[in-house]
């Protein structure tokens, strides 16, 4: 993800039901997000951002990392890629979910061709000098929703996959809730009051898209290379 709370507000369910299914979850954040606030240095404020983070992930049993990059300019370039690359490398995911490359926010863009780069090279022995991790091989891709479900020009997202996350929903509203710091800015900057809420309403949306009550959607990388079949909806199906 761009963001400390880009996780909790795009794909947090979906997260919980895999930790749920026994599996090892990290997020990992591009930036500390330490544009997102009103006062504050940098420095204060990517400590706040990365200690919600931190909390927010490991209230569900999953871990955060934070890659430090300045929020506002991330850029595609191959230092920020190396460090992609190195944090693969350790975890060695076997299913990744990045940001889409059509946003509203230039780093949520910048952020996927990352996640789609270091998911598609990590596993090559030359592409990092830290050790590869038995099992390491190119993962199962997703690209959560775009904001109000639209690309960077106001199209609508069409999803390939939708997980429902009806009984998740409340957990994923308090991980939301760690990320306190958010609520000044965000009324500030982007005009979102109660964001909480507006989480909320927007998971019952695509809920009532896929016939349930919540829901996460997502659009699945089947380019050559990488796994194609569904794994999240095999896992997961929908029960209308």
């Amino acid at each position: 993800m761009a963001h400390p709370d880009d996780a909790e507000i795009t794909c947090a369910g979906t997260l919980i039901r895999m930790v749920e299914s026994g599996w090892e979850v990290h997020i990992a954040s591009v930036t500390a997000g330490d544009c997102g606030a009103l006062t504050g240095s940098p420095a204060e404020v990517s400590a706040i951002r990365i200690a919600e983070g931190t909390g927010a992930a490991e209230s569900v049993g999953m871990k955060f990392h934070c890659l430090g990059q300045p929020d506002g300019r991330v850029v595609y370039d191959r230092e920020t890629l190396q460090e992609t690359i190195d944090l693969f490398r350790q975890i060695a995911p076997t299913l990744v979910i990045t940001m889409p490359m059509s946003d509203y926010h230039a780093d949520h863009e910048i952020t996927g061709q990352l996640g789609r780069a270091a998911s598609f090279v990590y596993a090559a022995p030359n592409a990092s000098q830290l050790p590869l991790v038995d099992g390491s091989a190119v993962p199962h891709l997703y690209y959560c929703d775009g904001h109000s479900g639209e690309d960077r020009l106001g199209n609508p997202v069409e999803p390939t996959t939708c997980i429902e996350i009806t009984e998740q929903l409340d957990r994923k509203t308090k991980m939301l809730s760690c990320h306190a710091s958010q609520r000044d800015w965000l009324k500030a900057h982007n005009r979102i009051d109660e964001y909480l809420s507006a989480m909320r309403d927007y998971g019952t949306q695509r809920g009532g898209q896929c016939g349930v009550e919540a829901a996460e959607v997502f659009v699945q990388h089947r380019g050559h290379g990488h796994p194609n079949d569904d794994v999240l909806a095999k896992m997961f199906p929908l029960k209308t």
